[in-house]
């Protein structure tokens, strides 16, 4: 299977973040055409028949957001674009932020007549510093030419754009976390329902799409939503980009169809393993989700089979992990990051991963028995079951998966009190 470069059709052209680059290849050709031919009504269908799938990780249909936040009629209505992009081994929203701005541009003023708002923010990390001058230029230069602000090409349509930066938290990732950011407040998850799509900014209809759902939207406005339907899976349409990292031969971003199977995207497009080593594991949806092994290197890499497959496809970021990789180690370094970003609203997740850390601290210590492994499960379900929110529950998504699948490794440092698996000795 060949990429198909849908987003990423301008990414190696000449100064591909200037406004002239964008024109020459389609560049807001969708906006004009929407605003003269197509009802708010008529944009809202077409995404609805495109099938196209939120891309930042819960994979809920877009048209039908945009739908729930058009009925509602009290007024102003937001649009944001979710640019926090802090999910480890996560780097595709990069890609299009700082090489294709005017496509979430184009995509936000689209989804901005689709549902009657005339205010949009891009929410971007806080580690974007380049990526956030880019926006804030291409945001100018749109305006320059009118294809935002007042009276959009003298259609009647007003939208303007602003670009905030975030200041370094995970959780702001989560939608309504971002919004109580973005008012101001400490980036902690609201109670839902309501969602925000009808409670969202400043308690008004906002929608919430991520970077690479929003570039989706020019396209499928100017070829269609059929066509769109057309790509990938009938369940999961359109392409994907994945950000593929760890000890593979060509790390980088690939957008493919989806449906691509794992073992596709690894052994062909990102060159395989390195230095001839055995492929051991990768977690295809970051940090958050569940590690796949060799046995399941076929599985489709989709909302649906992923998910069938105990895992989930969340951002598409696809790290894989070669046989040298101590995996106890690894869970070990992922459960640290979740633990520093919990937000601390709720008991679980603080408490739990705090514990969860502590006693793998003991187990790489040689100071474990197998009766921890029994205890961290037993913490694990807690998390995954009362956290407060979607990032709680995920957090342990890695631990879970490693004690299952290579608990052997777990094993190691009961057995002896040395260093466990004696493959680390390649990493060092």
């Amino acid at each position: 299977m060949s990429e198909l470069k849908v987003l990423t059709r301008n990414v190696n052209r000449p100064n591909p973040a200037h406004i002239d680059s964008y024109l020459v290849n389609e560049g807001y050709v969708a906006l004009p055409r929407a605003l003269n031919d197509m009802t708010p009504e008529d944009v809202i269908d077409e995404v609805k028949f495109s099938r196209l799938r939120g891309r930042g990780g819960a994979g809920f249909p877009a048209g039908m957001k945009w739908d729930f936040a058009s009925r509602d009629r009290r007024k102003p209505k937001y649009v944001i674009c979710n640019a926090d992009e802090g999910e480890p081994g996560t780097f595709k929203d990069r890609v299009l932020i700082e090489n294709d701005p005017h496509a979430i541009l184009e995509g936000m003023a689209l989804a901005g007549y689709a549902v009657g708002a005339e205010k949009g923010f891009i929410y971007i990390r806080g580690e974007y510093s380049e990526g956030a001058k880019i926006l804030e230029r291409a945001i100018a230069e749109a305006e320059g030419r009118s294809f935002l602000g007042k009276n959009i090409l003298n259609s009647g349509f007003d939208f303007s754009v602003t670009v905030h930066r975030g200041a370094g938290a995970y959780i702001c990732g989560e939608e309504t976390a971002l919004i109580e950011s973005l008012e101001g407040k400490r980036g902690q998850s609201r109670i839902r329902p309501p969602f925000p799509v009808n409670v969202g900014y400043n308690n008004l209809p906002t929608i919430v799409n991520n970077v690479e759902t929003l570039a989706s939207v020019a396209p499928i406005i100017l070829r269609g939503g059929a066509w769109y339907a057309s790509i990938g899976t009938p369940e999961c349409p359109g392409t994907k980009m994945f950000s593929v990292s760890g000890h593979v031969v060509r790390p980088g971003v690939y957008e493919l169809p989806m449906g691509v199977t794992l073992r596709e995207l690894i052994f062909e497009h990102a060159g395989g393993m390195r230095e001839n080593r055995s492929f051991k594991a990768a977690f295809p949806g970051g940090a958050s989700s569940a590690c796949l092994i060799e046995s399941q290197l076929d599985v489709q890499l989709d909302f649906n089979a992923l998910a069938a497959a105990g895992s989930m496809l969340g951002s598409g970021a696809v790290m894989v992990l070669d046989d040298t990789a101590d995996m106890v180690k690894v869970t070990h370094v992922l459960i640290k990051f979740f633990e520093h970003e919990s937000c601390g609203k709720c008991t679980p997740c603080r408490e739990g991963l705090f514990w969860v850390r502590r006693i793998l601290d003991r187990i790489l210590d040689g100071k474990g028995s197998e009766s921890d492994l029994d205890l961290l499960s037993d913490i694990c379900e807690g998390i995954r079951s009362t956290s407060f929110c979607g990032l709680g529950e995920a957090s342990v998504s890695c631990l879970v998966s490693t004690m299952e699948k290579f608990r052997h490794e777990y094993m190691a440092y009961f057995k002896d009190t040395g260093s466990g698996m004696p493959a680390v000795e390649a990493t060092s």
